[in-house]
């Protein structure tokens, strides 16, 4: 049975890779950053523990990279804590660079045949110039090249994967923050956006995730991945009001003084998120993986909120 090291194994995207794999027959080992720290971190059940107290340029992956034939690499950082906002994008580095940097090359010296790297889309945008992208999407770039650098011309084939906004049960950020609020009946002031975004469904994410394990030849190229169907804001609200028998009240407002708010109130990038568009065509994923979308958007809708989001 070949097993398969999968990083950040206790977060929202790990754990679900971990039961996905566990569920067709792999042997995964699940790596959790700072366990020693932090030994309640849970993985799913069946998931072989390795501990890696950091992830930064110095990580010891010896351990846990042992008989492995594969590596998924979700772990990341995508917050700055308050002492680092001085320079986050040395932050976002350390994490995401270095330490991915690092994992490629004792995988490479451990004969690891396969390295599937979780990026962004926001890699995309930082391509696009300087001052196009965050410290997050521009370290995320970084770190693509890094690891292509790495792997370039030897055994170990690299399979770089942009998601753009991850939904699911339980999911982080603005998903569950609108659920919360549609539970709550509260009127939205997002009637008059009219933008186009893509997103990925969770399983949706985990199904590509193993395509990729087994895709021959590798692509060289990054690959964009979603579920195939793009919703404005206002669409998606709608279309989560009907997966939770939930009212949809919206109101217009002009997105620009959306965006001042989002500025005063240090909510600049989910704002952001809600009132531009971001589209992908996963064409090029579909056909490089030999891979379908298996969930529609109101199916995976439905299965994300199938319980009503509690008040924050």
């Amino acid at each position: 049975m070949a097993r398969v090291l999968v990083t950040g194994a206790n977060g929202f995207i790990g754990a679900a890779v971990c039961r996905r794999l566990l569920a067709t027959g792999w042997a995964v080992r699940g790596a959790v950053r700072g366990a020693v720290r932090r030994p309640e971190a849970k993985l799913p059940e069946g998931v072989e523990r390795a501990l890696v107290d950091s992830l930064d340029g110095g990580s010891d992956w010896t351990g846990a990279l042992e008989n492995c034939e594969a590596v998924i690499h979700c772990a990341a950082r995508v917050h700055v804590l308050r002492e680092e906002a001085a320079n986050p994008l040395a932050a976002f580095r350390r994490v995401n660079v270095e330490g991915s940097a690092a994992l490629a090359r004792q995988a490479l010296t451990a004969g690891v045949k396969r390295l599937i790297y979780l990026s962004s889309i926001g890699a995309a945008q930082a391509a696009a110039g300087p001052g196009a992208a965050t410290p997050y999407q521009q370290s995320k770039l970084e770190a693509e090249a890094a690891l292509q650098r790495i792997s370039a011309g030897g055994p170990m084939g690299l399979i770089v994967l942009r998601p753009p906004l991850v939904y699911g049960p339980a999911a982080p950020g603005n998903f569950t923050r609108l659920a919360r609020l549609l539970a709550r009946d509260l009127p939205l002031p997002l009637a008059g956006i009219d933008n186009r975004r893509s997103l990925i469904y969770l399983d949706n994410l985990t199904s590509a995730i193993e395509a990729a394990l087994t895709a021959d030849p590798p692509p060289s190229a990054p690959l964009a991945v979603c579920d195939g169907a793009d919703l404005s804001t206002p669409d998606l609200l709608r279309a989560m009001g009907r997966a939770m028998g939930q009212r949809v009240r919206l109101w217009p407002c002009p997105p620009a003084l959306l965006r001042l708010a989002g500025t005063l109130l240090n909510r600049r990038t989910a704002v952001t998120a809600l009132t531009e568009s971001l589209t992908i065509d996963n064409r090029p994923a579909c056909e490089a993986l030999g891979w379908t979308p298996p969930f529609g958007v109101e199916e995976a809708l439905a299965a994300s909120l199938a319980e009503e989001p509690g008040t924050p």
